[in-house]
């Protein structure tokens, strides 16, 4: 059976959501409040109810099964408390809180009441993401040394919400919650030592883009780094295994392998790099080096939803768990301390 959904918050993530909804396979849309009048009338142009009552008529509509907070980050907190308590199952956007404290305290009101309280970590289903787990899994490249994930624009931060530090404002909070998730995925290991720089190019306020230096308990590394004021930008993807190495240049691309078969060549020729020769960074050819690209994987972020409906009816286990979601809290929280500090921390996370 679908269950009910009604959507808090109604703006572009909102709508995206309501959108879904609307052809789910497990869900069936009851509605949706948006503080905004103009939203609320943008959805009822679309024939979407509208809870005109807000919040409250939402907890107090006992068709409705799930509620969605899909709001800006500074009111998510009060939002899924209240939904929890009133007895429904909350799906909430990321970043889900403004501090680790405030997540405890929806976890919290999830277990005293005893319902499925999930967050919407949708970049789990980027096909660029599943294509690097993927080589992973296989270990056809060998054990992960460094990986650097990269998401850079050219337009500077938003002028809504996004750039507004009380309001939860910035990139580390916007894209870092999705990169920092992806790669705790790809190495889930102990962090130990956590380096952040903070860019504000275009924006004081806030930060406009982040490079974020995470080491592993083994000893693995990995970049992430976000920026809004790149116009040629850095690779999506770039991974560094002991068998060879993994580039996806956008997330619209192939992955592509160079996978190694043999160490030495009997005779390396120099090659003339700038006012000299070098053996050294010679490049490496066919002889040494098998090269291939490997295939999109399919994904569907409906998949989400999927899970979440089967968790509500004890089918499944939910994908997105909350120790994952605190674990990422924290490494944000010590983004901003390395940041604002200017030095690197030492951590168990």
């Amino acid at each position: 059976m679908k269950k009910r959904i009604a959507i808090v918050g109604y703006g572009g993530q909102g709508a995206w959501h309501a959108s879904w909804a609307q052809k789910s396979d497990v869900l069936e849309l009851a509605g949706i409040y948006d503080i905004r009048e103009i939203r609320m009338e943008a959805a009822r142009a679309l024939g979407i109810h509208t809870y005109d009552g807000g919040l409250a008529e939402i907890l107090a509509d006992k068709t409705v099964d799930i509620v969605l907070c899909a709001t800006p980050n500074d009111v998510h907190h009060d939002i899924v408390c209240d939904s929890l308590r009133a007895g429904k199952h909350v799906v909430c956007e990321k970043p889900v809180a403004l501090s680790v404290g405030e997540f405890d305290d929806m976890c919290r009101a999830a277990k005293e009441s005893g319902m499925c309280f999930t967050v919407h970590q949708n970049r789990r289903w980027d096909v660029d993401f599943l294509g690097i787990r993927s080589i992973i899994r296989s270990g056809e490249i060998g054990e992960v040394l460094n990986i650097e994930s990269h998401i850079h624009g050219s337009r500077g931060i938003p002028s809504d919400w996004r750039c507004h530090k009380p309001q939860g404002g910035g990139m580390v909070l916007d894209w870092g919650v999705h990169l920092i998730d992806q790669m705790l995925q790809l190495i889930p290991e102990k962090i130990v030592n956590v380096s952040c720089e903070l860019f504000h190019i275009t924006n004081d306020e806030v930060d406009d883009g982040f490079h974020l230096h995470l080491v592993f308990e083994s000893g693995k590394r990995a970049c992430v780094e976000v920026g809004t004021y790149n116009f040629l930008p850095l690779p999506r993807f770039y991974m560094q295994c002991k068998e060879g190495t993994a580039l996806i240049e956008d997330w619209q691309k192939k992955c592509r392998i160079a996978k190694l078969t043999a160490w030495c060549e009997k005779d390396v020729t120099p090659v003339q790099n700038a006012a000299g020769i070098t053996k050294t960074m010679a490049p490496r050819d066919e002889l040494t080096l098998d090269f291939y690209e490997i295939d999109r994987p399919t994904s569907d972020v409906h998949d989400f939803y999927r899970n979440f409906v089967r968790a509500i009816d004890g089918e499944e286990e939910m994908l997105i768990k909350q120790e994952e979601v605190r674990r990422v809290l924290l490494v944000m929280e010590a983004c901003f301390l390395s940041g604002e500090s200017h030095k690197t921390l030492e951590v168990s996370i």
